[in-house]
Order: structure tokens, then sequence, then C-alpha cells
């Protein structure tokens, strides 16, 4: 698979909007490796493996499990997670498929208990931001970066490892 369009390049001042958004996200309150458990679980139910390879190694170096990571796709059924991550996941999972049952009250009301509402803002929009990314990765073919940082498939015919996007 190639990368249909760069839209780092195409669209500089926009990536640069959403890189500001990341490094708010990154330094707000909440816990680094909760938001990568989150970014991870929404990189799962949208199918983007450029973001999961990088979210799985951003929550490895963040101190996540491996018991967290190999069983985050059923982590209702694993004791492995705190009330805060399961309450985190919940509402990822109903943010990114918001056309299913629109943010169900009982969502928001676990949500609630865990998180004060600057901390639910800040999660809700690190959801959102995820799926953005989500979204150009899968629209443009981006394909994941490996442990080197490279993605080879991505790298169009003639381009330097330098031309590859990165989020």
């Amino acid at each position: 698979m190639s990368l249909r369009v760069n839209y780092a390049r195409q669209s500089p001042e926009g990536l640069k909007a959403m890189q500001a958004l990341e490094h708010y996200l990154n330094n707000c309150e909440l816990d680094r490796g909760l938001l990568d458990l989150v970014r991870t679980r929404v990189s799962q139910l949208n199918g983007c493996a450029m973001c999961l390879d990088l979210h799985v190694r951003e929550a490895q170096m963040h101190g996540i499990t491996a018991e967290k990571l190999f069983l985050l796709d059923a982590w209702r059924e694993t004791p492995w997670y705190s009330a805060r991550e399961r309450a985190a996941l919940e509402w990822a999972e109903v943010v990114t498929n918001i056309q299913v049952g629109h943010a169900p009250d009982a969502a928001f009301d676990h949500a609630r208990a865990e998180f004060n509402d600057k901390e639910l803002v800040d999660l809700t929009m690190a959801i959102n931001s995820m799926n953005s990314w989500n979204r150009l990765g899968i629209a443009f073919r981006a394909a994941p970066l490996g442990k080197d940082g490279i993605a080879a498939a991505a790298v169009p015919q003639g381009a330097q490892p330098a031309d590859v996007v990165e989020s």
C-alpha cells in the first residue's frame, strides 16, 4: 500500500494546528498512560494501522503493561484496568461510535464519576483528535512507521524517509 497524498506536505498549517492540540493534550492533567490507552483503543476501533503502531509503542514507553495492551480489545472482561481507565475506554468507544446511541447517559455518568469537567472535556478532545488522525491515516493510506520510525511501504518511489508522514 502506498501513501495516496502526503497530507503533511500538502497542508502544513492544518497539520500544525492538529499538532498544537496534541501538545496541549500531552501536557494537560490527564495521565499520559491513560491517553495512550485511549488513543490505542480508538485506533483499534477505526482500524488505523499507522496510529496503532505508534500509540502501542508510546503506551509501552509510558509504562502501560503488555497485558493491558494485548487485551485492550476485551478490556471489559479483564481485571487489569482501573475504574478510571474503564470509564475512559467506555467514553472513547461511545464518542468514536457516536452514531450508535449518541453518547448514552450511562456512559457519560461512568465518565463523570471518574473525571472532573475539565478532564472530561480534555478526554473528549483527545478522543476527537485521535479520530481525526485515524481518518487522515486511513484515507491517505499512511503505513505504520515500525520500530525504526520508517514506513517502507509508504515511501513513494524516489522519496527519502524524511518525506514519510508522522503524527
